[in-house]
């Protein structure tokens, strides 16, 4: 992590209110189903990746990702 720039997201319209929730959210989905649209290269999904990193709770990220191993996560855009 050292030299490792961190950023918070930025504003996003879709989510004016101080809960994050809906957005942590929003970008999981988007970051997974962008990675999917291009084959497994993420590199076109940092801004995604990024802003999940920044909103998403460390806890919250391990249980989707189980979710999604055992192909019980509620979206299929991921």
């Amino acid at each position: 992590m050292e030299g490792e720039q961190l950023q918070t997201a930025p504003y996003n319209p879709r989510f004016p209110q101080q809960n994050q929730t809906k957005h942590c959210w929003a970008n999981y989905v988007d970051y997974y189903g962008c990675v999917r649209h291009y084959n497994g290269d993420n590199s076109k999904c940092q801004t995604f990746f990024n802003s999940m990193n920044s909103l998403c709770p460390a806890a919250w990220l391990s249980e989707w990702d189980e979710q999604k191993a055992a192909t019980l996560f509620p979206s299929d855009r991921v």
